[in-house]
């Protein structure tokens, strides 16, 4: 069965490293069913019934994303408040749809990874600040997996660098 990799990006055509990831995984549509919500809803106006059919479809979800401000962009938490609801997502006796269903963050970040850490200008690892994810995913049953983590990317954008990008995201992807 595809992956589902739902992209939040606010401004993808300037991305680089996320639009780099989406170039190659749209390789492998056998393997990657890419979902970019800025595209799929310019106007942000989501399609629920949509949404949690296009999940239904998939036992195995990414969410990818740029992490700045300390959290992802506030369309893919509005994604997540709208679509992840009562009846559904939880709750009830038809809700738990999305129980069993591994899920992962691939995350690409502006900073360095010594910078996300205990001993580091930020004094938390990344894994601590992106707990929310985690226990949203447990709430619901879901079975979450380790994140996915790019460092570096403010100050290094280079083609050596971007690519081992690539390849460290396809590798974290064969084995999710």
């Amino acid at each position: 069965m595809k992956t589902l990799i739902i992209v939040t990006h606010p401004n993808i055509n300037e991305s680089v490293i996320n639009k780099r990831w989406i170039e190659e995984l749209s390789k492998f549509p056998e393997s990657y069913t890419i979902h970019q919500l800025h595209e799929a809803y310019p106007d942000e106006k989501i399609d629920v019934l949509a949404e949690q059919l296009l999940v239904e479809q998939h036992d195995k979800i990414i969410f990818q994303f740029p992490y700045y401000w300390f959290n992802c962009p506030s369309f893919l938490k509005k994604w997540l408040d709208e679509v992840l609801v009562h009846g559904w997502a939880y709750g009830s006796k038809s809700g738990y749809r999305m129980a069993g269903k591994k899920i992962a963050l691939a995350i690409s970040l502006g900073v360095e990874a010594y910078e996300l850490s205990t001993s580091g200008i930020y004094k938390y690892p990344l894994n601590e600040l992106t707990r929310p994810f985690e226990l949203s995913f447990e709430y619901i049953k879901a079975d979450y997996q380790p994140l996915f983590a790019f460092y570096g990317m403010e100050h290094n954008a280079s083609d050596i660098h971007i690519e081992e990008g690539v390849k460290s995201y396809l590798d974290f992807l064969a084995d999710f």
